[in-house]
């Protein structure tokens, strides 16, 4: 079994690995850059480096993942975009290939009401363009391969369906460079019920025959403030949400999956996950493993005090900082207001009393 998470880190690859070992989590998953702007994140090599000795010094964390910035968009019909687009991938991808990444997870982007068959050819371009483009990684370090991940199905986002990443595949010719990261809120979302037996057998089966369970590196174990079939990319806690612990259970529990890095993207308090969080992550398993195996099902278990995440921390921080400056304003004020209450005043010469 291996929970891991997306951790933040605050921009520091160290920092990220690290906070990941403070939550328990066993793999995580990085941005390479801010999620939502443009500007990379320039990494020298002996920072990328120093990343992959980290890791080699916390044993408990088997696998690194990362994700790519929000803002691409291969199947745009604006050159500019494209073109930026494939510039950042390119870079993403250099910069997880330094750090020994086991793979760069991409959302391919919205064709804005072209159609899939419209874009195809270009969002294929693009890919190759990226793999062949990055820096190679380093000597005696895997290769990182971009992980095509399945879309929540809004606004005519590509790769919605396990059928479309197939024909991205394809239209690359098969390239071995290209895998496959499944979330379970953007399945749930997409209408595929995996809740049962029967229903999560189907789309192994299904992942099998369209891209080959050898090209899934890793999913995203999110539960779902959406209904299934909602269509909206809304991720909650586990057993927080529409899902719930029973739904993943027959997915996360299955024997192809089980073993692969099951890495959160919840919420938490606010911060991303927690420890609680990789807690019940783990019990889903236990409980889907219980399922397949006819074993009696594991009492929930007693999940963590809530405890402020990193984010939370530095952001608690930054308020503070931002609030010192009024406060000692206040306090110097009020003490000067204190000084002239207790000032004994000048008293006036009286005047002279009229000669009698």
């Amino acid at each position: 079994m291996n929970i891991g998470a997306h951790v933040r880190g605050g921009g520091n690859l160290v920092h990220s690995l690290e906070e990941g070992v403070a939550i328990g989590a066993t793999s995580i998953q990085v941005f390479t850059q801010s999620p939502r702007m443009w500007k990379p994140s320039l990494y020298a090599p002996e920072v990328l480096a120093a990343f992959r000795e980290a890791q080699a010094h916390h044993p408990s964390v088997t696998d690194t993942f990362c994700h790519a910035t929000y803002l691409i968009n291969l199947a745009t019909a604006d050159l500019e975009l494209y073109e930026k687009s494939v510039a950042t991938l390119t870079h993403n991808l250099s910069v997880a290939r330094g750090m020994g990444a086991g793979g760069l997870v991409l959302h391919v982007g919205s064709h804005m009401g072209a159609g899939f068959d419209d874009v195809v050819r270009q969002v294929a371009e693009a890919l190759g363009r990226a793999l062949d483009g990055a820096d190679a990684a380093p000597a005696g370090v895997a290769d990182c391969p971009i992980l095509i991940e399945n879309a929540a199905g809004a606004g005519g986002t590509v790769g919605r369906s396990l059928e479309e990443i197939e024909f991205l595949i394809d239209a690359c010719n098969g390239d071995d460079r290209l895998g496959l990261c499944i979330d379970t809120q953007h399945l749930w979302a997409s209408g595929v019920d995996y809740s049962t037996i029967e229903g999560a057998e189907a789309l192994v089966a299904e992942v099998d025959r369209r891209i080959g369970l050898t090209r899934l590196r890793c999913l995203h174990l999110n539960d779902s403030k959406i209904e299934l079939g909602g269509n909206r990319d809304r991720h909650a806690n586990i057993d927080e949400g529409t899902i719930g612990t029973m739904g993943l259970a027959p997915l996360v529990g299955h024997p192809a999956i089980r073993e692969l890095p099951l890495l959160l993207e919840v919420p938490g308090d606010g911060g991303g996950p927690r420890a609680r969080d990789v807690v019940a992550a783990r019990h889903a398993v236990e409980v889907g493993v219980a399922l397949y195996e006819g074993t009696p099902i594991p009492p929930a278990p007693v999940l963590p005090s809530t405890a402020p995440s990193h984010a939370t921390k530095a952001l608690a921080k930054k308020s503070s900082a931002a609030k010192a400056p009024a406060k000692k304003a206040a306090a110097k004020k009020a003490a000067a207001t204190k000084a002239a209450a207790t000032k004994t005043p000048a008293t006036k010469k009286s005047a002279k009393a009229p000669a009698k």
